[in-house]
C-alpha cells in the first residue's frame, strides 16, 4: 500500500510505558551477593569497550558465568548497563561486550524500535534496578532499517506487523541525505542516534537524565570488523 511522509515514532510512545510495572525486590548481584554495582555510567561505558576490545581481537574471557555467579544471580540483579539492541541473531550483546550473567539487562526490538513494551522494559531497569547507562546498538546490513530505505524508495510499506516496524523507522531514513555513499549505513547510525534522544526525552527517564543518574548512548556494532562504533 502506498506510504506517505511520517515521523519515525508516534508522539504517544514518548508518554511511556502505560500500565504500572510492580515494584522489584533488593536486586544485588554484581560483584558479591550483596553487592550492587558501585559505578557510574562512565565506568559501565569503560567495561563495554574493554568486552568489546577483547570480542574484536578473539581474545574474549566469558567472565561471569560460572557457579558462583550463577548463585548470585538466583538471588537478585544489578546489572551496570542496558543495550537496546536490534532483534537480528548476529547481534548478541553478552557476546559482543564479552560480558557474563547478570552485566547486561538486554531488550531487543528489530531496528531498535520503541514501543510500549520496550519502553516500559527500559523504564524498569532505570527505576528499578538503577542501571546507569543505556545503549541503543544498531548494526551494519539492519535488515530493518534497509526494508525501511526500500519502503522509502519505492513508496511501498510492508502489511502487517512488519509494515508497524518499518513505519517506525521510515521517518529517520526520509530525513537523512543520500550523500552518494553508504545510505542504508548513514540510515543505521541515523536510527541510532534518533533513538537515544527520544530515551533522553522520555518524561519517565528524562529526571534520571537531568539528575546525573543516566547516561545514553548511540552506537553501530560492524558485522565484518567486530568493533562497535559510539556515535
Amino acid at each position: 500500500m502506498a506510504i506517505s511522509r511520517r515521523h519515525a515514532l508516534r508522539a504517544s510512545l514518548l508518554g511511556g510505558a502505560g500500565a504500572a510495572l510492580a515494584a522489584a525486590a533488593p536486586a544485588p548481584a554484581w560483584g558479591a551477593p550483596d553487592t550492587a554495582f558501585e559505578g557510574g555510567a562512565r565506568d559501565a561505558l569503560r567495561l563495554l569497550k574493554e568486552g568489546n576490545r577483547r570480542w574484536r581481537r578473539f581474545a574474549s574471557r566469558h567472565p561471569n558465568e560460572g557457579p558462583g555467579r550463577r548463585a548470585e544471580v538466583a538471588r537478585g540483579q544489578s546489572p551496570f548497563a542496558l543495550v537496546l539492541a536490534c532483534a537480528d541473531s548476529r547481534v548478541a550483546p553478552e557476546l559482543v561486550f564479552d560480558r557474563g550473567l547478570g552485566d547486561l539487562f538486554t531488550v531487543r526490538s528489530a531496528g531498535e524500535v520503541l514501543d510500549s513494551s520496550v519502553l516500559g522494559s527500559i523504564s524498569y531497569a532505570v527505576e528499578h534496578l538503577h542501571v546507569p547507562l543505556i545503549v541503543v546498538l544498531g548494526h551494519s546490513s539492519c535488515g530493518a532499517v534497509g526494508a525501511a530505505v526500500d519502503a522509502h524508495r519505492t513508496g511501498e510499506l510492508p502489511h502487517g506487523h512488519v509494515g508497524y516496524l518499518v513505519e517506525q523507522i521510515l521517518g529517520v531514513v526520509e530525513s537523512t541525505p543520500e550523500g552518494g555513499g553508504d545510505f542504508l549505513d548513514d540510515c543505521v547510525r541515523a536510527n541510532s542516534v534518533h533513538i537515544a534522544d527520544l530515551l533522553r526525552e522520555d518524561e519517565e527517564l528524562r529526571p534520571f537524565v537531568e539528575a546525573g543518574k543516566l547516561d545514553v548512548v548511540a552506537a553501530r556494532y560492524d558485522l565484518q570488523g567486530y568493533g562497535v562504533d559510539w556515535l
